[in-house]
């Protein structure tokens, strides 16, 4: 009996050094478990990070190499850009503020391995492809640390680029289609560099002229006003799809819409409700004589493509109850607001139809050339001038905007689209 007690001692002893081996591997393997869990958290929380910074710095990637070589400003505002959308986002189970390196943002002319990517400084400012890397550094195990593991470094890549849209967003202007052109190919007999009026009857090659995209909605002067201080309106689809605009004619009161664009605020409207452009510099038939190409242009006054890289503001006659931002302003709060996207529309059926709408037939690129004295703009008999960049289709047009991505086969205008 004593040989059999002291058998069941021993045992007991065996059994308590096998429960503390277990609980060692128990312990390993949980947090084994919820560390690597808690890792992977942060991964996808700066994935989303990385993401939104490349959608964000995409968009300002609209350099134009046929006009001349483009400034550094256009890599510096996507970095700016990016950084900023990324910084709405945090790790850690959404405690910690994520912060991406301007060294983080980096460009090249095409897709390519990580390797290939260079910061702002060092990049071809020619860039279409931008690659953000999202970090977050020495975070902490939760179990593992009794196993002797210390903190993890955990990053997330990004790659975007501009594409042709599936669905995009324009403002509401509709340029009309050369009287000879086909409506096939509704741009032909525009030439890139051309100034087109609001006044129909002035040129026989292009003009241009407020349309709603809802007429039947009822929504009017307030409705396209609130359109130009936004975003555009969105959710339009490809051109020959038979989208019907309408409301043909000189539509009042929209000076105050269109002047925020280049920075020129009245009454309650500031940068932070309708961002302007990165410069506010006007070009009208007095400033610009030879009305081509103040885009890029030689001219009396800095080319726009010169101004948007100095931040410059509006430098024209004072316009009554405007206050114009300065060049500060420009540069902490501006975006691409003058070179826009337009639906190309035949004007000419459009004074016959009944209702008067017409289907979008295309999509241009244009850059608003100057704010409206008069706050009714065309419809107090001011001439409004638009320069033709061509179509907005083109891989490498200077126009970004907002929408859907489309498909292999797409030929919207071009909108950030992720691509890794």
């Amino acid at each position: 009996m004593r040989n059999r007690h002291a058998g069941r001692e021993s045992q007991r002893g065996v059994v308590a050094i096998i429960t503390a081996l277990s609980l060692v591997a128990l312990v390993g393997f949980a947090g084994l478990a919820l560390d690597l869990s808690h890792l992977y958290v942060n991964k996808t929380e700066l994935q989303n990070a990385a993401d939104a910074c490349a959608l964000a710095a995409s968009r300002e990637l609209t350099c134009d190499p046929s006009a001349g070589l483009c400034s550094a400003s256009y890599l510096d505002n996507a970095v700016a850009a990016g950084i900023a959308v990324a910084a709405r986002n945090s790790h850690d189970f959404q405690d910690t503020a994520i912060s991406i390196a301007p060294g983080d943002v980096r460009f090249y002319t095409a897709l390519a391995p990580n390797a290939a990517y260079q910061p702002s400084g060092s990049a071809d400012v020619s860039s279409r492809f931008v690659m953000c890397i999202a970090r977050a550094e020495d975070i902490p195990p939760w179990f593992m640390q009794v196993l002797g593991q210390g903190p993890k470094d955990v990053s997330a890549y990004a790659v975007a680029t501009l594409r042709n849209a599936q669905t995009s967003c324009a403002i509401p202007i509709g340029l009309c289609k050369p009287p000879a052109a086909p409506v096939s190919s509704p741009l032909d007999g525009l030439q890139v560099g051309q100034w087109v009026t609001s006044k129909l009857t002035e040129s026989a090659t292009g003009s241009f002229d407020w349309i709603d995209f809802s007429p039947n909605d009822g929504g009017g002067a307030s409705e396209l006003a609130e359109i130009l201080k936004g975003s555009g309106q969105c959710a339009l689809p490809p051109a020959g799809t038979g989208t019907q605009v309408g409301q043909q004619g000189n539509i009042a009161s929209l000076g105050k819409a269109w002047n925020t664009r280049f920075g020129l605020y009245k009454g309650s409207d500031s940068f932070s409700s309708a961002p302007p452009d990165w410069t506010g510099m006007s070009y009208t038939a007095a400033s610009w004589p030879a009305k081509f190409n103040a885009y890029a242009g030689a001219g009396d006054i800095s080319n726009y493509r010169t101004a948007r890289s100095q931040y410059s503001p509006y430098q024209g006659p004072a316009l009554n109850g405007y206050n114009p931002i300065d060049q500060s302003g420009h540069k902490n709060f501006g975006a691409d607001r003058r070179t826009v996207v337009v639906p190309v529309v035949d004007c000419e059926s459009w004074k016959t139809s009944n209702p008067q709408t017409v289907p979008i037939l295309g999509y241009a690129c244009v850059l608003m050339l100057h704010p409206l004295s008069n706050d009714n703009g065309p419809a107090s008999g001011e001439e409004v001038w638009l320069e033709y960049r061509g179509s907005a289709t083109d891989p490498s047009s200077p126009c970004a905007t907002s929408g859907s991505v489309g498909g292999p086969g797409s030929i919207g205008p071009l909108v950030p689209s992720l691509v890794q």
